[in-house]
């Protein structure tokens, strides 16, 4: 009987462990990591950019506004944000588990010939549909954690964002163990069915929780979950260079493939480790408060009294509901915004413009790397290493800027603006050596575009949670995010495919070939991407400049506690707590002490 008991507690205990981990915000945290893993597919298009070019017949131009409609749905998210703003995270999720599947499944059929060969303007809608699902996935998982971790914007942001930028080479490792290689059509069927099919497992554990029960120790945990994506990005770079030399069976690929799923499964140790923490901590609180549970009767009142109204309050709200009076009244910097006053402000347009030409010229760059590779004589298989070089230094860069720049603004108030425009000045460098040409350049060009490419991200969303406030940070992060694809259009498509076609048929013309319809059209030799690439060293500088602006302007608020209002919010709740548990106490003595005199004057009358 006794044994059964133990039995039937120890099982109840771990059932409310078991409810414990899944509903907590460290088992969150993690699913959405593994969410943010599979959501970068959109920056695998170099791969399989060359299969639905050939199969479909596309000149680059045209190849190159597929690669702007994929920019496009990847980075305008204000639609998702403004659905996050009604709606729990789970309903955000939902939308892109569909469009993921539908978009991308719609484009393996098209170059896989399941289905005829759709008009430009179907594929165009297809990918834009399938990237924007990527929008989705990070206004639902990203947003929201960093609402529940206010205080840690720049870690979470780099960390979540990493992972995005390391999709590349997860997703690809993936794609070798379950499909082999050699094989486009099969990746894009990946890309339709495992982002959509992680995003539907973890859909009820993304929530917004409250903020104000953060632990004091959450950098540690950060830094843990850190070295565990570094670990995971030496093995996936180790392992590229390996492939990229030796030839591989599937058994192999398969085991590659397990590494890697390990590696993903890992921050679960740091998420039971917290929680064990959290339960120990739970039961010793229980075990003090145990003297507490003899009095019944007692209560404690933790609420302050409701009071009318005051006529200050209604004319505020008043005022604060008449929102397009106050457009171009924004609050203070560090408050937060309204939506409009966010987009009509001076630093949301600086800020747009300057990542419109940093992230444009960047984006263009690793769009076009499987094009770049082949018309400078690279073999083939030297595409995948490139776009798994960026996925890895794309991985570094937003983890390297995420964290240093947290570091560098708490310890030495040096301002986010100041580090964007450093990193924008670096991608220049990959610039230059793709208009170059130097043999064996693109390696390196690689790493560098890769490298800025990612840390432009954590630090333009963060700036813009820190200037604009966290209310409508759904749909301003959307909003900052869509500066890229108009950067990608301009650079993209109107100067780097329009200079490659003019190229590539002069030098059909110097040949006396005329170009056939429906065939692809390609350009060989340096001369093919090199006045591109020197005009978009050029639009970069001034995206570095424009940046410079933004530091000046912002540079007193930086140095100012730009997070003193949510520690504020953590220690008033903590303080409310000490003095609900000093209440308790006090009263807990005074009624002991009452127990204690009845029944002294009971004795004495029993005595008598």
């Amino acid at each position: 009987m006794v044994v059964a008991e133990m039995s039937s507690g120890g099982l109840r205990s771990m059932k409310s462990f078991t409810y414990q981990v899944l509903s907590g915000r460290w088992f969150m945290l993690f699913a959405s990591l593994l969410i943010m893993s599979v959501a970068g597919a959109t920056y695998m298009f170099g791969i399989y950019s060359n299969e639905v070019k050939t199969s479909l017949g596309y000149d680059q131009s045209t190849l190159n506004l597929l690669s702007f409609f994929k920019d496009l749905g990847a980075n305008v998210g204000v639609i998702s944000g403004l659905v996050n703003e009604i709606t729990p995270p789970f309903v955000v999720l939902s939308i892109g588990v569909i469009m993921n599947f539908f978009g991308y499944f719609m484009i393996w059929l098209a170059v896989s010939g399941h289905i005829p060969k759709p008009q430009v303007w179907q594929m165009c809608l297809y990918i834009c549909i399938g990237a924007n699902s990527q929008t989705f996935a990070n206004t639902g998982a990203l947003v929201t954690c960093v609402k529940n971790f206010p205080g840690n914007r720049g870690s979470i942001l780099g960390l979540l964002k990493g992972y995005v930028g390391l999709s590349g080479a997860i997703i690809t490792q993936l794609y070798h163990a379950i499909y082999g290689d050699h094989n486009p059509q099969a990746l894009i069927l990946l890309i339709a069915w495992l982002p959509a099919a992680v995003s539907f497992l973890f859909l009820p554990t993304i929530r917004i929780l409250n903020t104000t029960q953060q632990t004091t120790h959450n950098n540690k945990v950060f830094y843990n979950l850190l070295y565990i994506s570094l670990g995971l990005a030496l093995f996936l770079m180790v392992l590229i260079v390996i492939q990229n030399k030796l030839l591989f069976s599937r058994i192999e690929y398969i085991a590659d493939g397990l590494v890697v799923f390990s590696f993903l499964l890992l921050p679960l140790v740091v998420v039971f480790r917290e929680e064990l923490k959290l339960n120990q901590l739970k039961k010793t609180n229980n075990t003090q408060g145990l003297a507490d549970s003899v009095l019944p009767q007692l209560k404690v009142v933790t609420e302050n009294p409701q009071q009318p109204p005051s006529s200050t309050t209604i004319s505020s709200q008043q005022k604060e509901s008449s929102c397009f009076e106050n457009i171009l009244k924004p609050p203070n910097r560090g408050e937060d915004y309204t939506i409009l006053q966010a987009l009509f402000s001076i630093d949301m347009l600086i800020l747009f413009t300057a990542t419109t030409f940093g992230v444009g010229g960047t984006l263009t760059a690793i769009d076009n790397l499987g094009q770049i590779g082949h018309s400078l004589g690279y073999p083939s298989n030297s595409t995948t290493t490139f776009v798994s070089l960026v996925s890895i230094w794309n991985y570094l860069g937003r983890v390297v800027s995420g964290y240093a720049s947290e570091i560098f603004l708490t310890k030495y108030k040096f301002p986010r603006p100041y580090m964007l425009t450093l990193v924008m000045l670096l991608s220049c460098v990959g610039h230059i050596l793709i208009a170059l040409g130097v043999p064996n350049s693109l390696y390196f060009a690689s790493v560098v575009i890769g490298f800025c490419f990612g840390a432009q991200w954590p630090l333009v969303f963060a700036i813009i949670s820190e200037i604009f406030g966290l209310k409508y940070y759904s749909t301003l992060y959307n909003f900052g995010a869509a500066a890229s694809p108009l950067g990608s259009y301009i650079l993209n498509v109107r100067v780097t495919g329009y200079l490659y076609d003019k190229e590539g048929l002069k030098q059909l013309k110097g040949k006396g070939v005329i170009r056939e319809a429906g065939k692809d059209l390609t350009c060989v030799g340096v001369q093919c991407y090199r006045m591109a690439f020197i005009i978009i060293t050029a639009s970069t500088l001034v995206g570095c400049l424009v940046s410079f602006i933004l530091a000046l302007r912002t540079s007193k608020f930086y140095k100012g506690d730009i997070y003193r209002k949510f520690r504020m919010e953590t220690d008033d709740a903590e303080n409310d707590n000490n003095n609900n548990e000093m209440e308790i106490t006090k009263t807990g003595t005074t009624n002991s002490q009452i127990i204690t005199s009845c029944s002294e004057e009971r004795d004495r009358n029993n005595r008598k």
